[in-house]
């Protein structure tokens, strides 16, 4: 009796929590892993250092970096030199489209993604982007996601030769506590994770920009110790 064939997916793994329990639930959904993550000019590179800690941690079975020089148009407090936003409330964090938005960002990701899984013939991408903690990012909704996948269908030599390709949010309806949860009964590591758009040097979080609020809150919800050392650790009221 032959054993069944593992299917392969490429998986968005940016260093934070979110792409890393979206890993945990691929390997978990039975993927072979293929981690993808981007040099892209951001201000908080430190992630990548986590990225890689991380696929090394949940299991994937390689891991690679594209580089993609975003600050050559700039526009975000991550890819230009404006400031970091800190210390805002809930509700200013929840109103609005931040300037820590990177115009494009997923569409170029996920654009790379389906490429690359096009190359080894993967027919899943996974990103851990989610519509309810998301900060007012245009590109982690669900008529997004399914814009791409269809474009993927369309724009591809796989596709169009009748591959189905799927762009699989898992996290999409979960909140920040949700996924935490979800990411400690998989056995993810968050002590690994970097979520800071603003780190110190050494690669500490600041506690006060809006990822770190959300992070911070997220554990004190989901009832799990935040492994994570701060700078300065500044909750939203």
């Amino acid at each position: 009796m032959s054993l069944p064939t593992l299917k392969s997916a490429v998986v968005l793994v940016s260093g934070g929590l979110d792409s890393a329990v979206s890993l945990a639930v691929a390997k978990a959904d039975g993927f072979v892993c293929h981690a993808l993550s981007f040099e892209y000019g951001q201000r908080h590179r430190f992630e990548l250092t986590a990225a890689a800690r991380v696929a090394a941690q949940v299991g994937a079975v390689e891991h690679r970096t594209v580089s993609v020089d975003l600050r050559a148009i700039g526009g975000s407090a991550l890819t230009a030199d404006i400031a970091v936003p800190k210390g805002r409330s809930e509700n200013q964090i929840a109103s609005g489209i931040p300037v820590t938005y990177v115009p494009a960002r997923n569409m170029i990701f996920l654009s790379i993604a389906i490429a690359y899984a096009e190359v080894i013939g993967a027919e899943d991408i996974f990103i851990g982007v989610n519509a309810v903690d998301y900060s007012g990012y245009p590109d982690c909704r669900r008529p997004f996601i399914d814009a791409m996948e269809r474009a993927a269908m369309l724009g591809t030599k796989a596709g169009v030769k009748g591959s189905k390709l799927n762009v699989r949010a898992p996290l999409e309806q979960m909140s920040k506590a949700e996924i935490i949860r979800l990411g400690e009964s998989y056995g993810v590591d968050f002590s690994l994770t970097s979520s800071c758009y603003d780190p110190s040097p050494e690669g500490l979080a600041c506690g006060r920009c809006d990822s770190c609020q959300i992070r911070i809150r997220g554990f004190a919800e989901a009832g799990i110790d935040d492994p994570t050392t701060y700078v300065q650790a500044g909750t939203t009221a």
